[in-house]
């Protein structure tokens, strides 16, 4: 019995080491995912939603009694498009530079049809249909991608995506921004040119326009009125090195100078030093959210 004990005794380091290396998937802090369905479309996506650190702190204001107590924060959101590649990067940007934001990254389409061969690109496939908005030159690459359905996931995010989030999270409707990149940012080229009052402020790094995408832009006119104002502040940027592309999102930026008196701001593009379109991701992401902290705060 004594030889069993000691015996345990001798195991006990090597179970503690056993279970210390047990490892886990790691969760983002105050983040949970959230499915959701295109109602137009049959289309499962799913929602990650990251809340601010103080999210669900209450606090009460003295009043002799401590009786009173102050009506709990409401806070700007900011959509993403591409959640699985964008997430992580900007959580982290906005953990430091702008903490008080909630974050809400739409996923690519999960129920994507199956008797279709999209080998690696299965995951991401649907990012070829919802975020283009006109279809495709060659009829093989159209008829397995289906580009040009923008206009389906500009309802998508509209109708279902922010009156979902407006109505479980406690939001500043009137700061309201979007993050795209690549073929987010040209999607977020296209809400904005179409329908600009869906967010307040665009953040749109390295839209991957062409000529085509581009001339289809230039037909959209959107107009201003009365009774719906536009009010919308635009940060652009693009890498250094990205030269067959510069002049495009150039002319893409003067386009919406065109705009300015409709009550679209513009900036100057900026322009990230010594990158191209993948190195320029962290830049445009802390430039970006940079812009928008300034912009918010113009507004306290």
């Amino acid at each position: 019995m004594r030889f069993m004990f000691f015996t345990w005794l001798a195991l006990m380091p090597f179970f503690a080491i056993a279970e210390f290396a047990a490892s886990a998937p790691y969760e983002m802090p105050r983040t949970h995912a959230h499915p959701i369905e295109n109602k137009a479309t049959g289309g499962h996506y799913t929602l990650y939603i990251k809340l601010p650190d103080a999210y669900h702190t209450k606090t009460e204001e003295s009043d002799q009694a401590l009786t009173d107590v102050k009506p709990l924060k409401h806070y700007p959101v900011i959509y993403t498009t591409d959640a699985v590649w964008h997430m992580d990067l900007l959580s982290g940007v906005t953990e430091f530079l702008l903490p008080d934001v909630i974050l809400v990254g739409i996923s690519w389409q999960h129920n994507m049809p199956t008797n279709i061969d999209y080998g690696e690109r299965r995951a991401f496939a649907s990012r070829f249909k919802d975020y283009s908005f006109v279809p495709h030159d060659k009829p093989d690459i159209q008829a397995k991608y289906q580009f040009g359905q923008g206009d389906k996931h500009l309802r998508f995010i509209q109708q279902d995506i922010i009156p979902y989030i407006e109505e479980h999270y406690r939001t500043l409707p009137d700061e309201r921004a979007y993050l795209g990149y690549s073929m987010g940012a040209e999607f977020g080229g296209f809400m904005l040119l179409s329908a600009p009052n869906t967010f307040n402020y665009y953040l749109l790094g390295s839209p991957s326009l062409d000529t085509t995408s581009l001339s289809f832009l230039k037909t959209l006119k959107y107009e201003a009125s009365p009774q719906n104002p536009i009010n919308t502040d635009v940060f652009v940027s693009i890498g250094e090195l990205e030269t067959t592309r510069m002049a495009l999102t150039n002319e893409f930026v003067e386009l919406l100078e065109h705009y300015k008196v409709q009550g679209v701001s513009v900036e100057q593009l900026s322009v990230i030093s010594d990158s191209d379109h993948t190195s320029a991701v962290p830049d445009t992401f802390s430039q970006g959210i940079r812009w928008l902290g300034a912009k918010l705060s113009e507004k306290q």
